[in-house]
């Protein structure tokens, strides 16, 4: 593992950590990253026939900061509560295109179903941890419409609440393994169970 794909999944795992301690941060997230990062790709593979060695490093660089600056501004004027909550996690998209164009991400054929992945991730995880962790699904989910007037608690699924690890970070990871450990299994028996091909 080289040192700018170890850089790639530690600016990925921040996000999916911090931001789907609740479904509606998990939802905003993805939202925010398909965008930014979409309109990124369009406008790189654009620009990079034209830009060469340090142009190109400085053209991601700012296309990056622009499209992610623009994306909180217009998070801040429709869900200002919301925007809030992810003001981090959103400055971190920036980066993550800049990192993800020099390894040449934009340019793969899976680039599309691999973005998808991460989002889909990072809203079962928003989903699972604030169901198991507060015993709600949903609260605040007015945000994503900009109506930050209205108190909108979700489903409530439990009255007691439930598991608080789950909404910290080391709940988070804990659960990301088990996700990952559930999804390791299942193609170890999936590919356990498959007939033999014939010759």
């Amino acid at each position: 593992m080289n040192k700018s794909s170890t850089l790639q999944n530690a600016l990925m795992l921040t996000p999916l950590i911090g931001a789907s301690d609740s479904l509606v941060k998990a939802l905003g997230l993805a939202l925010v990253f398909l965008c930014v990062s979409a309109v990124f790709g369009l406008c790189m593979n654009a620009l990079r026939p034209h830009l060469a060695g340090q142009g190109r490093l400085g053209a991601s660089i700012l296309l990056s900061a622009t499209l992610t600056s623009c994306a909180m501004l217009a998070a801040q004027a429709w869900a200002f509560e919301l925007q809030q909550q992810l003001a981090l996690y959103l400055g971190l998209i920036a980066v993550q295109c800049v990192v993800l164009e020099y390894q040449d991400f934009f340019q793969r054929p899976v680039r599309l179903r691999l973005a998808g992945l991460f989002c889909l991730l990072l809203v079962i995880l928003g989903a699972l941890r604030e169901a198991f962790g507060s015993g709600t699904l949903g609260n605040h989910l007015q945000w994503l419409l900009g109506m930050n007037d209205v108190d909108w608690p979700g489903w409530v699924l439990t009255a007691q609440g439930g598991l608080h690890l789950l909404t910290l970070a080391p709940g988070g990871f804990i659960l990301l393994g088990l996700l990952l450990a559930a999804r390791q299994a299942w193609a170890a028996s999936s590919t356990l169970h498959r007939p033999p091909s014939r010759k």
